[in-house]
């Protein structure tokens, strides 16, 4: 019987829903989420928190069956701009949900890095 385990943090949707868009600041979300490890912040590109489920089976490798991002983006002076959700679907990169204030949305290029490679990720190669 596999068994499996979860790896990183995503913020619950019900903290998730607390955050306003245009109007949380980040020192606030601090308080309401917490701030992602060292390794979920891009820098200059918002926090990035992201959490995988795995799978293992007897004696074979683990193998890891899915991948979230939540992306949080900011205004310049420290406002909390979009708030992102994605996963991979049929290896494709999905929008699971979106708040945003304006039209230029995350970079898919570091979304695409963090979730194009499940099973391969080395944090310290995607996330400085």
């Amino acid at each position: 019987m596999p068994i499996y385990r979860h790896h990183g943090y995503i913020p619950p949707a019900e903290d998730l829903a607390q955050v306003v868009v245009g109007q949380t600041t980040q020192m606030d979300l601090e308080t309401l989420i917490g701030r992602p490890s060292s390794q979920g912040l891009l820098a200059g590109s918002g926090w990035y928190y992201v959490g995988s489920r795995w799978r293992h089976y007897g004696p074979t490798r683990p193998t890891e069956v899915s991948r979230e991002v939540v992306a949080i983006t900011f205004t310049p002076d420290g406002t909390v701009a979009n708030v992102e959700r994605f996963g991979l679907e049929q290896g494709r990169i999905v929008v699971l949900s979106r708040r945003v204030t304006d039209s230029s949305v995350t970079s898919f290029s570091a979304i695409r890095q963090i979730l194009g490679s499940i099973g391969n990720l080395n944090p310290g190669s995607v996330i400085d």
